[in-house]
């Protein structure tokens, strides 16, 4: 979900940009770009604004020693399971072999919907056979893999609970035969993934946007106070917090952290990519993804919504601020950066790292050196539409905002908010083919055995194979 939430509760100018900024087109969930930008200079820079580890005017394009190069990608390898919204614990799958025909086998509704008061973020997980999902009213599911049967549902939201501007999302995670809930309900829990049986539920201090990441008996997730809080699996005991810096202005979406061996990669909406030790939550480095811009207010919103990704060392993230950068695991040493605007959670494979920009560019970037192989504009020559601007004032034109991407079969596959599906060929960044899934779709595909998965805006779980 691309939506851009303000503060409720601490009034900032840069509030106004993330009432709603980007979001579904055709949907009643439609955001409006900030009518009230900076009037000069002085204006655009913040207090607390972090140095830029991208040049101002740097831009991106294909590196002309790399037009027409091969690259390494793995086999794609059937995934027995996808228990967490990256896959694994680093958020990383590299090459699956699912949906050869690309075809739809199936689709069922699994509750609310998208639309002013409620938001569906929750990526989908699958295990054991089962596809879990919620909705937008804190409804979580399991249906059969193979059919789309629903085998149970529960509803988690409180009754006494009186709905605000952030009581909603959220999302799932499985392990161990047991499914893992956080929500913007102010609750995480812990159901039984055969049953759906409540095992244990407690409240968080702050909603919470992001789907849960489990790991080591640990169960992590990020509030929108930009804490990264631990729960004991078994019990639902709290364990270490870490507080990052405080930041109001965010995107709708929120990311899931990325664990590699003792290591949790978390990031925020301040910008901050930080690394923690696992098992006492010690901070070993912090690096900000975040540069100004003289054009764009929007820069200012540093948000790092997708995933963070763990692969072969480094880390790869992307801020919306307009930072593409691959991080040394270890150590924090930046290794490249490119300026790429971005909501959503980068895809390594191989040799090379692929990428989606707010703006619809898709990118492949050689992974050790940051050179880009190809550019593929997704919204090259599609109609724009022009919006009231926030509270009526102005007009803005919208674009289709896409999906993070998944890699199978060589194809690049991710869906928009019109509800289009592409298939790109992941060597050459050309269109195979494209088709409407008829539903507005923000979330990435997942794929266990040899179906794709995907969870629309409208509460619709389709199978794609």
């Amino acid at each position: 979900m691309i939506l851009m939430q303000g503060a409720t509760r601490r009034p900032r100018a840069i509030a106004a940009v993330c009432v709603a900024a980007l979001a579904l087109t055709g949907c009643s969930t439609i955001g409006k770009l900030n009518p009230f930008a900076p009037k000069d200079e002085a204006d655009s820079v913040a207090e607390g604004t972090r140095i830029s580890i991208v040049a101002a005017d740097q831009t991106l394009e294909p590196a002309e020693a790399l037009k027409g190069a091969d690259f390494f990608l793995p086999a794609p390898t059937t995934v027995a399971e996808w228990p967490l919204p990256g896959g694994t614990p680093e958020q990383s799958v590299e090459h699956v072999d699912a949906a050869p025909n690309l075809s739809i086998a199936w689709r069922r509704g699994f509750g609310e919907g998208s639309d002013r008061g409620k938001h569906v973020t929750a990526p989908p997980v699958a295990a054991a056979g089962k596809v879990f999902v919620m909705d937008g009213e804190a409804r979580v599911s399991a249906h059969d893999a193979q059919s789309g049967a629903e085998v149970w549902s529960v509803n988690l939201r409180p009754n006494d609970n009186k709905r605000d501007k952030e009581a909603f999302g959220g999302g799932v995670a499985y392990a161990d035969g047991k499914l893992y809930v956080s929500s913007g309900y102010q609750f995480v829990a812990q159901l039984d993934a055969g049953t759906g049986a409540l095992g244990w539920r407690t409240r968080t201090e702050q909603p919470i946007h992001a789907a849960p990441t489990v790991s080591g008996g640990r169960v992590m997730v990020v509030a929108i106070d930009n804490t990264l809080a631990t729960y004991d699996a078994a019990t639902g005991e709290a364990g270490w917090t870490y507080q990052a810096l405080s930041e109001p202005a965010r995107i709708l979406a929120a990311s899931s952290p990325a664990v590699s061996g003792d290591t949790v990669i978390a990031s925020f909406s301040s910008g901050e990519l930080v690394a923690l030790r696992a098992a006492n939550g010690n901070d070993l480095w912090n690096e900000a993804l975040s540069r100004a811009s003289r054009t764009s207010a929007l820069s200012e919103i540093r948000d790092i919504p997708g995933r963070p990704v763990i692969y072969q060392g480094d880390v790869f993230a992307v801020s919306h601020s307009g930072v593409f950068a691959a991080t040394d695991l270890r150590t924090g040493q930046a290794r490249w950066s490119l300026p790429m605007v971005g909501v959503t959670t980068p895809w390594p494979a191989g040799d090379v790292v692929f990428a989606v920009s707010k703006t619809g560019q898709v990118v492949c970037v050689a992974r050790e050196s940051g050179q880009v192989y190809w550019i593929q504009d997704l919204n090259a020559g599609r109609k724009t539409r022009k919006q009231g601007g926030f509270l009526g004032v102005g007009a803005v034109v919208t674009r289709p905002v896409w999906s993070s991407p998944i890699l199978a079969n060589n194809r690049l596959i991710l869906a928009d908010s019109t509800g289009q599906l592409v298939s790109l060929n992941a060597k050459t960044g050309a269109v195979e083919r494209k088709f409407n899934l008829g539903a507005p779709t923000l979330l990435g595909p997942i794929a266990m055995g040899g179906t794709i998965y995907v969870v629309t805006d409208k509460a619709q779980l389709i199978a794609l194979r």
